[in-house]
């Protein structure tokens, strides 16, 4: 597993200009080293707000606030929003315009929206298929408001491989269609059922066939229906040649700063060798330390392995009074 090294919470966010800045001439993928060509801009870290979700279930942290929050407690310009915390919200303008100002005032790009709970694009009843499609339209105007490039959705379908493949993609290239009259992607993420098989995924990307129709490759979320593992670096290989963002998906740190179940320098190369400069995404999802130290310690090991983002300021609680 690749590391950082063990040092206090306070350290680690005094040494991060440091951190930020050294990638920036080293950072080369695999491909560049061999013709020679200009090394790669790094990539910049985001915040996917699931993140923060028992923060703001248990109402510690209002939802309208993920921007500001995020920009003063770890230091990151760009994040993604999850639907399940806006439901509802949609269609209340003053609300809408109250998120993007936030944003704007922290200096926050919104990347995308992730979308849960709308029905499954790949419902093997067309009317349900369809019907899905266009349960997912607000949040589609919600990201052209708030200034996204993508919302991700869910590939959940039912029946054989193949018959999966055929109605999760005719579900996708409806929606995909649509958006890109708003100029917006869809992105499918691997997330449980067929869409953890990498090879699955990435087959139903070339059925669809549209450019603004991509995936969101996540770290850790390749457990199969039957309870198996698929192999995480060879399902993100699979899918980066389609990815228009990234998922830094954690779980748990050893206490030499490792993540415990992924190696981020192996899956790191995988990213860059794929010639991705976007943004990854940090979604920690453990629960033995709090989410605000399972972010950083997230952050700093993409930090470690060719990430940059602008210096963080340490949360109130640790400022010197």
């Amino acid at each position: 597993m690749s590391k950082i090294p063990s040092i206090d919470r306070r350290g680690m966010l005094r040494g991060l200009g440091a951190l930020t800045l050294a990638p920036l001439a080293t950072v080369t993928s695999a491909a560049q080293e061999d013709s020679g060509d200009e090394p790669m801009p790094p990539n910049r870290i985001s915040l996917a707000q699931w993140s923060l979700h028992r923060m703001i279930n248990q109402k510690k942290l209002d939802a309208i606030e993920f921007a500001p929050y995020t920009a003063k407690t770890f230091g990151l310009d760009a994040i993604e929003y999850v639907s399940s915390f806006y439901r509802g919200r949609t269609s209340d303008r003053a609300y809408m315009k109250t998120l993007k100002t936030k944003a704007a005032d922290a200096g926050v790009m919104s990347l995308l929206i992730m979308v849960d709970g709308e029905g499954a694009l790949g419902n093997p009843d067309q009317k349900a298929r369809i019907t899905a499609v266009e349960n997912h339209f607000k949040w589609l105007e919600a990201a052209r408001f708030l200034g996204c490039h993508s919302i991700r959705v869910n590939a959940a379908s039912s029946g054989t491989w193949d018959e999966q493949m055929q109605r999760a993609s005719d579900g996708l290239r409806r929606l995909s269609t649509h958006a890109a009259t708003m100029k917006l992607n869809v992105i499918v993420e691997n997330h449980g059922g067929l869409s953890s098989n990498g090879a699955w995924l990435a087959g139903v990307m070339k059925m669809v066939n549209l450019p603004n129709c991509g995936t969101l490759p996540d770290f850790g979320n390749f457990m199969l229906a039957d309870g198996t593992w698929y192999d995480r670096y060879k399902g993100v290989a699979e899918l980066m040649p389609y990815a228009k963002a990234v998922s830094a998906k954690s779980r748990k740190f050893d206490p030499d700063g490792a993540e415990t179940t992924t190696d981020y320098a192996r899956m790191m190369k995988i990213v860059r060798d794929a010639g991705y400069t976007g943004y990854v995404g940090i979604e920690w999802e453990g629960g033995d330390i709090s989410e605000v130290d399972g972010i950083i310690a997230t952050r700093e090991l993409l930090l470690a392995n060719g990430c940059i983002c602008r210096q963080a300021v340490p949360p109130a609680s640790e400022k010197k009074s």
